[in-house]
């Protein structure tokens, strides 16, 4: 085992180049070796500080991170970065958090979780027939259907000048993206652990009888790093006719 410098190996890191009529999506998870991306209902005791560092700087790159309301139920959906990395953004002359999302359906969400907290800007965006009305500081958006469609939804985050977008779950969020072909670049950590159980994986199984990619999606390896006994590989997934999006690399 030995020890890097995420801060440095991370030093070049930025989102690929969006297309010209969305942001960019980067897909950012952590899984067991065995593939399973929760232990106990979340992705906690999955990484370790490493992970969560390299977490926080993927954050700290993107426009926007989204998660679905199953993560915010369970895991708090706390999508900003530290106070270090905010002074960072300013100086660069971004805001200092990245724009909070979260993706729910149907259902009524919980405006009172801690996610709901904070000076950062928010969006919520519901179904169309969510009960959800209001939420403090939160710009609530209502999809005409009832899930918001994921090209729906980054056409909402352009309009709003947001290019870029790191995507955070959960597995079924995930397939939905995957499913309509908006995933660019995946951050997978795996980590030194086996489960052995029935948990979902990083994605959810694609319901083939409602649309999804009609063939595996290629991918290429971008960066590889280790941290003792885990592993944090980028890749970059290839567009539909187009190659593999633009951008740089570390």
């Amino acid at each position: 085992a030995f020890e890097i410098d995420l801060d440095a190996a991370m030093a070049s890191f930025a989102p690929p180049s969006p297309p010209p009529d969305r942001p960019v999506v980067g897909l950012n998870m952590i899984t067991s070796i065995d593939g399973r991306a929760q232990r106990d209902g979340t992705a906690d005791g999955l990484g370790s500080r490493a992970d969560r560092r390299l977490l926080q700087l993927y954050r700290a790159s993107y426009d926007a991170v989204a998660s679905g309301t199953g993560t915010l139920r369970q895991a708090g959906a706390w999508l900003r970065v530290g106070a270090p990395l905010a002074a960072r953004r300013t100086a660069e002359g971004r805001p200092p958090q990245p724009t909070g999302v979260v993706i729910g359906g149907s259902s009524a969400v919980d405006t009172g979780a801690r996610w709901f907290r904070g000076d950062e800007p928010r969006i919520l965006f519901v179904g169309a027939n969510s009960p959800t009305e209001a939420a403090p500081g939160t710009d609530v958006i209502r999809a005409p259907d009832e899930r918001p469609e994921p090209g729906w939804v980054l056409a909402r985050l352009a309009e709003r000048g947001i290019r870029s977008v790191l995507l955070e779950g959960g597995p079924h969020l995930n397939a939905a993206f995957l499913a309509a072909n908006l995933i660019d670049e995946l951050y997978w950590t795996i980590g030194p652990i086996l489960l052995a159980t029935d948990a979902l994986p990083m994605i959810a199984t694609l319901d083939r009888t409602v649309g999804g990619p009609d063939a595996p999606r290629g991918a290429t390896l971008v960066a590889a790093l280790r941290h003792e006994d885990e592993l944090f590989l980028r890749y970059r997934v290839v567009r539909d006719g187009s190659g593999s999006p633009q951008g740089s690399q570390r």
